[in-house]
């Protein structure tokens, strides 16, 4: 819901710092990567319940998730990266939850595991929509300059940062805001499946059978 306004306020730093890394030599993919290895740096931190040194390693996660994407429209957008970056933002989507798990599994495990879940059903339905589109051409008029189609949902990338920072700073109310999130993913989920079928039902491909 938030990422269309938080991407026109980062846009302009993120393309500045983009265009100096350019000039490194350094390639989109290996940021990418980079802010992966740094993402899952947080896990282990989480299970030592070093909350605050976790968010570093969260928030950079984060910083290089946008550089990559900036540097890849000065070098070129490819699928390649764009299924790189992807893939590895669910794995790190997952990867937080799970690392409070860990910390305190007697009071987060069910809380995590449902977050967990739902997030199942906002990735499976932003992705599979995203395939749809891209057979039918569909473009987002919203989220362009993206290697896939970007889903709007209640919850979306802004929210969920800011709910793994929420996390890290009252990590006493895992479960209650893991509950309160993962309800709000199911929002989302049911309102893209909903929103995607009509969409797709009501301009199908020649070759569909409905």
């Amino acid at each position: 819901m938030l990422d269309r306004f938080s991407i026109k306020v980062i846009r302009w730093p993120l393309s500045q710092c983009a265009a100096l890394i350019d000039k490194t030599g350094v390639s989109a993919n290996q940021v990418t990567l980079f802010g992966f290895v740094l993402g899952c740096m947080a896990f282990p931190s989480l299970i030592a319940e070093q909350y605050t040194l976790a968010l570093v390693f969260i928030v950079l996660n984060r910083v290089c998730d946008g550089l990559d994407g900036a540097l890849a429209r000065i070098q070129g957008i490819t699928d390649a990266g764009g299924f790189l970056d992807i893939s590895l933002d669910f794995l790190f989507y997952s990867l937080i939850p799970f690392g409070f798990v860990l910390a305190n599994p007697e009071q987060n495990a069910i809380a995590g595991a449902f977050l967990i879940f739902s997030f199942i059903g906002t990735g499976s339905s932003f992705l599979a929509f995203a395939t749809m589109a891209g057979k039918r051409g569909i473009d987002n008029p919203v989220y362009k300059h993206k290697s896939l189609y970007y889903m709007s949902g209640l919850t979306e990338g802004t929210e969920t940062i800011g709910c793994f920072i929420t996390f890290c700073l009252f990590p006493q109310h895992f479960a209650i805001i893991a509950y309160l999130f993962g309800a709000a993913c199911w929002f989302t989920t049911f309102t893209r499946i909903y929103s995607g079928f009509h969409t797709l039902h009501s301009d199908p491909l020649k070759h569909d059978k409905e």
